[in-house]
Formats: C-alpha cells, sequence, structure tokens
C-alpha cells in the first residue's frame, strides 16, 4: 500500500439527484460523514469519478512547501506526527533511567536536534571513514574496505542481507542485491530526452558540490563528479530495470560458496562474508548475477582512484542527513527538489522524530499505541479482517473461471494467513543499542550496526514469523509472502481510514479495501507464486495459470492506457501488483459490507445510498496533489499507480460501481463488459 478528517455536512438535494434520482428524506451522521464539500458536483461520477468526489478538495489543498505530494496519506502521517512529538515531549519531562528505551528515544532525538553541533562539525565526523579510502594502496584491498563501510551503513556497490529462502521459507539465508546508483532507476541514466539529460546534469552538479563540501577545490571537484557519473554508468547497465526486478523467479540465484568465489573471484565472497561476521553462511542467493559480474570485473579493471572517488562519494551520500545543514541541505537540493519539487525542507523536529521511528520503531511504537490505540479498536478491525476473509472465501468459490483443483489450494492459502494486527506481542529488545548525547552520526551508525546484527543473527535460527517489518505508528500496511501474512500497523487504524465509531460504508471502503488489499497481494502476479507455507511453488493448474495471466495482461493494458502527466504513461507492467491488489481490495471489501445491517437496510445518510457511500468513502482516501516532478519520478519508479487511478481504475471493472451510480455506456467512466478486468 503504499503510502483526513471527514467534517460533519448538512444533506444537499441537489448531490443526491445528481447521482441516484428521485429527492429523498435523508438523515444526517454527524461528524463522521462523507465529506461532501471536498467533492465537485460540476464534475458527472459517470465520467470522473475521483475528480466528483475531491475535486474541490484538491482545489483547496495545493502540495505544500515542505512536501512533493498531499493528501489523505500525507495527512495521517502529519497527524502522527504531532503525536508523536507530544509523546517525545512528555518523556523528555521524566527522569529515564541510563539504558531504558525513553533514555535512548530522547537521547537520539536530542542529537538529531543539536543543530549547533552539528554545523560547527561539518564532515570532520567522517574522517575515519574516508582515512580507510585514502590508504587503500590497491584494488585487491577494495572488498575489505567495502566490507567495513557496508557495516558501519555505507551503501556502497551491492547490499546483502539475511531473509527466509524463497523456496525453503522456514530457513535463513543471506541475499545479495545490485545497489550502487546515485539516480533512482538504471534507465535514469539511459534516457536522451532534454528534460533526462538536465536532470543527469543537475546530478553531475550536485556530485560535484557534495565533493566540494568534502574539501576538494571546484576543478577536481568537477572531475571527480564525471568519474563517479561514469562509474555510475557502468553500474547501471548491468542492473536490472524495476520492471525485471518484479521477475521474482530471475531473481532467485542460489550458489554455494565455491561456486561463488568460482564465479566472482575478485569479491571473494567467502572472506567478504567472514568480513561481515558471517563465517557461517554457506550458501549466499544473488538477486542479479549480471551486476555482480561487471563489479567483479570493475574490481579488477577500474582505477584505484577510480574506486576512491566512487566511495567517498557513498560515504557523504549515506550520511548526508545526519552531518551539518550545509550538507544536508545540499542533500536535500537535488534528491528532494530536483527529483521530488519539494521546495523547502520539513522543520527539524518531524525530520527528526521520523529518523527515531526509524531506528527505535518499537520503542516509540510502544509508547504510541498505549496512548493512541484502544483495545477496542483493534478487536474492531480484527473482526473486519474476519468478515474480508470470509468474503475472499465466497469469491473464491465462485470464480468461473479456476478450476475446483486450483480453488482448493487457493483457499489453503488463505485459510492460514498471518494476521498481525497494530502491534506485535512481543516487543523488541535495544538492549544492545547504546545511545547517547554524544553525536547524532554515531548513534545512528549505532543504530545501523544494532539492526545490520540483528539481521545477521537470523542465519543460525529458524525463520520468526511473528516479526514486524513496520513500526505500530506507520501510515502503512504489508503482504510478506515467505510467511504470508499480512500486517496492519496501529498508525494507519486511524481516521479516515478507521473511525471506531462510523458507518460501515466509510470503514469497509476505507480500512477494509486495505485490508482486501493486503490479502490479494497474496494472489496477485507475484504473491501467486508462493504457496500457503511462503514456498514459490507453483500451485496452479496449467489451464488456471494460463486464465489468470491473461485477466492481468487486461489490468496491465488498462494501466497502460492511462497518461499521468504530458505524455507520459502509467507502466502498467511495473504497476501491476499493486493495480490487482487495488482491484481485489475493493471488490472484496464491498462483497463484506453488502453484508452488514447497513447495506442491507438500504437507508440513506447525508444523500446518499450506503452503496454509493461506500464507493465515495474509496475515492476520498485516495485523494492526493503532486508536484509535477514528485508524479513523474512516481511513475518511472513507483510500483504504485498515481492515486487518481487508483481512485478511479479499478471502479471502471465493477459492476457493482455501474449500478451504484447509473453509469451507462457513452459516460467516459463506462468500459464494455467484455474488456472489464475480473479476477478476484
Amino acid at each position: 500500500m503504499t503510502t483526513k478528517t471527514l467534517i460533519a455536512i448538512a444533506t444537499t438535494a441537489a448531490l443526491f439527484t445528481s447521482c441516484a434520482g428521485k429527492k429523498e428524506e435523508t438523515k444526517p451522521t454527524g461528524p463522521l460523514a462523507i465529506d461532501i464539500a471536498n467533492m465537485d458536483t460540476t464534475v458527472r461520477p459517470q465520467d470522473d469519478f475521483y475528480q466528483y468526489a475531491n475535486g474541490t478538495w484538491l482545489k483547496n489543498n495545493p502540495v505544500p512547501s515542505t512536501d512533493s505530494r498531499w493528501g489523505s496519506f500525507s495527512q495521517l502521517m502529519e497527524d502522527n506526527l504531532k503525536k508523536l512529538k507530544g509523546i517525545l515531549e512528555e518523556t523528555a519531562k521524566k527522569e529515564n533511567a541510563n539504558g531504558s528505551n525513553a533514555q535512548k528515544i530522547g537521547d537520539y532525538f536530542f542529537t538529531y536536534m543539536d543543530s549547533v553541533k552539528k554545523n560547527a562539525e561539518g564532515v570532520k565526523p567522517l574522517a575515519p571513514y574516508l582515512k580507510q579510502v585514502d590508504d587503500l594502496k590497491s584494488n585487491s584491498e577494495l572488498v575489505n574496505v567495502i566490507t567495513n563501510l557496508q557495516l558501519k551503513g555505507v551503501r556502497v556497490v551491492w547490499g546483502l542481507y539475511v531473509s527466509s529462502d524463497p523456496k525453503s521459507s522456514n530457513v535463513n539465508i543471506a541475499q545479495a542485491n545490485q545497489g550502487g546508483l546515485g539516480l533512482p532507476d538504471k534507465e535514469y541514466y539511459t534516457r536522451t530526452d532534454e528534460e533526462s539529460k538536465k536532470l543527469q546534469a543537475d546530478y553531475i552538479d550536485h556530485l560535484s558540490k557534495m565533493f566540494q563540501l568534502l574539501g576538494d577545490a571546484k576543478d577536481i571537484a568537477d572531475k571527480n563528479a564525471k568519474v563517479v557519473y561514469d562509474f555510475d554508468i557502468k553500474l547501471a547497465k548491468a542492473s536490472m530495470t524495476n520492471v525485471e526486478l518484479r521477475d521474482i523467479e530471475k531473481q532467485y540465484n542460489k550458489y554455494n560458496l565455491a561456486e561463488l568465489d568460482k564465479k566472482y573471484p575478485n569479491i571473494n565472497f567467502t572472506n567478504y562474508l567472514k568480513g561481515l561476521g558471517l563465517p557461517a553462511a554457506k550458501e549466499v542467493i544473488i538477486g542479479q548475477p549480471d551486476f555482480f559480474k561487471q563489479v567483479d570485473a570493475m574490481i579488477k579493471t577500474t582505477s584505484l582512484d577510480d574506486w576512491k572517488q566512487y566511495i567517498r562519494w557513498n560515504i557523504i551520500n549515506s550520511y548526508a542527513d545526519q552531518l551539518s545543514d550545509e550538507v544536508s541541505k545540499q542533500n536535500f537540493a537535488f534528491y528532494n527538489t530536483t527529483l521530488s519539487g519539494q521546495k523547502e525542507m520539513k522543520p527539524r523536529w518531524k525530520r527528526a522524530i521520523t529518523e527515531v521511528d526509524n531506528v527505535l520503531g518499537e520503542a516509540l511504537g510502544q509508547l504510541f499505541v498505549e496512548k493512541y490505540f484502544p483495545e477496542d479498536s483493534k478487536k474492531k478491525v480484527n473482526a473486519m479482517v474476519d468478515n474480508l476473509i470470509a468474503a475472499y472465501r465466497e469469491r473464491i468459490n465462485g470464480l468461473d473461471w479456476m478450476s475446483a483443483e486450483t480453488k482448493v489450494m487457493a483457499q489453503k492459502k488463505l485459510n492460514t494467513i498471518i494476521k498481525k494486527l497494530g502491534f506485535p506481542d512481543k516487543w523488541r529488545d535495544y538492549s544492545k543499542l547504546n545511545v547517547a548525547k554524544n553525536s547524532h552520526l554515531e548513534n545512528y551508525i549505532n543504530a545501523y550496526t544494532y539492526e545490520l546484527n540483528r539481521n545477521f543473527d537470523k542465519l543460525s535460527k529458524p525463520v520468526d514469523k511473528m516479526e514486524w517489518f513496520m513500526s505500530p505508528p506507520t501510515v502503512n500496511a504489508y503482504y510478506n509472502p515467505t510467511t504470508n501474512e499480512i500486517t496492519f500497523p496501529a498508525g494507519i487504524m486511524q481516521p479516515p481510514f478507521f473511525f471506531a465509531d462510523a458507518d460501515d460504508a466509510v470503514n469497509y471502503a476505507a480500512i477494509g479495501a486495505v485490508i482486501g488489499h493486503e490479502l490479494t497481494h497474496g494472489f496477485d502476479d507475484q504473491g501467486s507464486q508462493f504457496d500457503e507455507q511462503g514456498n514459490m511453488k507453483n500451485w496452479w493448474t496449467k489451464d488456471d495459470q494460463t486464465k489468470f495471466q491473461a485477466k492481468t495482461k487486461m489490468v496491465v493494458e488498462q494501466y497502460n492506457s492511462y497518461v499521468a502527466i504530458d505524455s507520459l504513461h502509467v507502466n502498467g507492467e511495473l504497476t501491476l501488483g499493486e493495480n490487482i491488489a487495488d482491484l481485489g481490495g475493493v471488490s472484496i471489501a464491498y462483497a463484506a459490507f453488502l453484508k452488514t445491517e447497513q447495506a442491507k437496510k438500504g437507508e440513506k445518510l447525508d444523500g446518499f445510498t450506503p452503496q454509493q457511500r461506500f464507493f465515495l468513502s474509496w475515492a476520498q482516501i485516495w485523494r492526493t496533489n503532486y508536484t509535477d516532478a514528485a508524479l513523474k519520478k512516481q511513475v518511472n519508479t513507483n510500483p504504485h499507480s498515481p492515486s487518481m487511478f487508483r481512485g478511479n481504475g479499478p471502479l471502471t471493472n465493477l459492476p457493482e460501481f455501474y449500478e451504484a451510480f447509473g453509469v451507462k455506456e457513452g459516460d467516459k467512466m463506462f468500459v464494455p463488459a467484455e474488456k472489464r478486468a475480473k479476477i478476484w
């Protein structure tokens, strides 16, 4: 999912008649009503439902200068940040025992906020890491230095982590993947249009300015910037695109160490893993073999000086947000302003809380849920999850394109999904993490090392299927195919995604559709390749698989047709999984909603039938404004479609939507029945 307050308003008869015809008496619903004031009733719902539901809000809520996009998710994130600020201020007033979570949260926040010390130090804290690079005498020493820096949080060339083996989901295994690029994706280096050329030139200019901040004279910095850009291009040519990375079978390349050392002798994985502290690793899954082949060759053939400049850049780039204002502002200028159109940095306190949540998320989250996530909310959402799963069960049984044999396996997978709601049953232990008031960079590195060691420690243990990969205050949710789990942090189970006292139409279209979205990820083009135990294993008959692929092709073609901005089309292949999940999410949520008393009674509220309220709630969840740069970046790199297409796209496939709003042939939202995608 990647990643609103509803206001009370009097019933408007004109709005009602524009949707459904005859005027009737309606009941006002108080502060949790659909936000009619944000609608644009000059637009017919049958022509552009997203604009109809959100047009006035979109007009009145431009993107703030401190953001690159602004919508329902953004507003909830802001609300949660304010709640977390209150928690931090409350915690700071207390006498916190040394070594306690409260002390660590407070001291981490303090060092982030201490701009005076950061600005006085400049780039001096980088000295010991830069010295390792300066001391390099030959290319044969490169991997040792790369290893040492990776252990300290420097993102150099590739990444390695421990996680469950996709084909043996109860076993943890080391996995290595491509990285090392300063631009978001390989295609940023290969495009030749004028806009892309300017962006490439801006990146080279940014590289030069960062080298100047490291102390290089401008002429030397310019030279080094070109060296790094050329280095990037070599890596980019060997990298997979974002679309190619969605082919999970191509990412699964398991080798033992003897095979790896023969395949990549200059990397020498045996020594590399020992250097990381993983001598027990006997096998590694290599995500992109061609990328590692290129890196292995470059270790031998690329000049040592070029490697030094590339690694120096990676050091300052990796730590930019932890350094002086001069460094962090230059980093912001390129990555946030140039790439995403964000004009101003967020206030320091917001950035500080975001980082505290990143490194001490469960410690901070424990305080968050105690104050803002009542047990009653968890129970209500849990009941909705059960209702969604029951609706999914019925939908699978009713599929006319799937054989009984495959349905049995699909039901088996659905019935074994692990549900995680709100917060972990067992909180993470931060006792081995050292945080003090001395240095923010030191705290950051300590936190990174703690997390790395925690991850590497998994290698000798069975997979912990109850581990959480998001902190409780996070405004998001996820499905993990190797554990067959859906997870909904407390952060997203707040208004407007979930109201404890709202009518069912509002909640089922919001948090209910999120639940359905994550459930559907277990059955999208990627998730459907994993069985109920989380193993990448085919459980489909050949004929059913062919039919499924034909249906997913319809979704690809549908979203390929959408133009996001100028002549830039949505990438239907890149966004396929999320688009399937959106379609499944709203379909299943609607099916579950129909079982509620509200849907059965059919009483109108604020001028709308329960069914209409459901679809209005769905569309209002997706309201979002983007800067032009952010929208272009999203289309080029993000597996989620832009919000206007998330709001409208699934609805054009649903006969229930057509019925609710009287969509007919000739309307812009109308799609002929034979071209409508229906999967789950």
